[in-house]
């Protein structure tokens, strides 16, 4: 059984299991540098530690810790009672779930979220959000998106954070679990990042809560799980932050990238033509501070075909997609992240100038050809 993998804390999360000799998920302030390290790419240094941590939050983390394992046990020997006493358990999500998307359809968290319900064939509706007012989700205090809300029945669940929604869902899927137990297994934690401000943090969001039966039903190896994980969070830690920085690098293709986003999104007509100017004019100048936070070349392009290039040489020439014969969610992660450039010149010459295009063009494909749920 995979409990320690289910209440995941470092530093301020005790990490939960060894993969391949090593604690995962790594130590907060080795997380981006390591796994950008180890997956080929180029990142920034690891942040500096913190300090010494408060005593009272260093008992609450324990707490959290214990009643998280606590948890887990509790519903794990529950849902494979029902699992046991009933097939009906592990139902078609779409059957009797109803999903709704807020998102920005812009974002590449977003993009995330719907290329992995789509290629599951779930059935969702989408509301875009209002960049500026954000009313859309009013109703909750988590205010990033995307946010999945999940109606079964009289009950409503709310899914924040894009790599969480798709690992609970996919978790759901899997393993027939209630989705309200296996949201208990991917809990919030407050911290205070490296600039003092409060963060919420899900330590464990690339896992899969499976069993060792599960787990070996969905993966090759232990090598195949840990590969997924390691690039399902460099396409967070690290491809995410080469997109604003090309899509917006110079001021006309910062004025195009707005004008997209204004006809995409969710604006007024006043509200739309004050966006694509000033916003545009805004991006280009954070896309330079965003330049020099994470440590990219002079011509940012070349950051970009990197990645791209890395990330092809790790699925390599004897497999269509790392998941072997059909994508898994690495492969729909980097390519929900990429998605978000496609009609803008940062796309066309990243089709151009890497290898990428043969494997994009496939996981489309592997998409698009999904039938649709009954």
């Amino acid at each position: 059984m995979a409990l320690a993998a289910r209440a995941l804390w470092s530093r301020r999360c005790a990490p939960a299991q060894r993969l391949g000799g090593r604690l995962w998920p790594p130590p907060l302030a080795q997380s981006q540098a390591s796994f950008v390290e180890s997956a080929g790419g180029r990142g920034p240094a690891a942040a500096p530690g913190q300090g010494r941590p408060r005593l009272l939050g260093a008992a609450a983390l324990v707490l959290g810790g214990a009643l998280g394992l606590y948890h887990t046990a509790r519903w794990r020997l529950r849902a494979r009672r029902l699992r046991a006493q009933s097939p009906a358990v592990q139902m078609s999500l779409s059957s009797h779930l109803q999903l709704t998307l807020y998102q920005y359809k812009t974002c590449p968290f977003c993009s995330k979220v719907r290329a992995f319900l789509d290629f599951h064939a779930l059935p969702y509706e989408i509301v875009e959000v209002n960049p500026v007012l954000r009313t859309e989700i009013k109703f909750s205090s988590y205010r990033k998106v995307p946010i999945l809300t999940v109606q079964e029945g009289d009950n409503m669940k709310q899914l924040n954070d894009s790599s969480v929604i798709i690992s609970a869902l996919k978790t759901y899927l899997v393993s027939g679990q209630p989705l309200e137990e296996v949201i208990t297994y991917y809990p919030p934690m407050k911290a205070v990042n490296e600039k003092g401000k409060e963060v919420t943090e899900f330590c464990n969001k690339y896992w899969l809560m499976l069993d060792e039966k599960e787990a070996r039903k969905m993966y090759a190896g232990k090598e195949a799980r840990k590969e997924e994980m390691k690039w399902r969070q460099w396409a967070d830690d690290w491809l995410v932050h080469l997109i604003s920085p090309n899509v917006y690098r110079t001021p006309a293709e910062a004025l195009a990238s707005f004008d997209y986003i204004v006809r995409e999104g969710k604006f007024g007509a006043v509200e739309g033509a004050m966006a694509k100017y000033v916003g545009a004019a805004a991006m280009y100048l954070i896309s330079k501070r965003l330049k020099s936070r994470h440590h990219l070349q002079d011509d940012v392009r070349e950051d970009l075909y990197e990645a791209a290039n890395k990330w092809v040489a790790a699925v390599g020439k004897d497999r269509p997609f790392m998941g072997g014969q059909k994508p898994n969610l690495a492969d729909l992660a980097v390519y929900g992240v990429l998605r978000v450039m496609e009609g803008l010149e940062a796309f066309d010459d990243l089709m151009q100038h890497s290898r990428i295009q043969p494997w994009y063009l496939r996981v489309e494909k592997a998409i698009t050809q999904v039938p649709p749920a009954h």
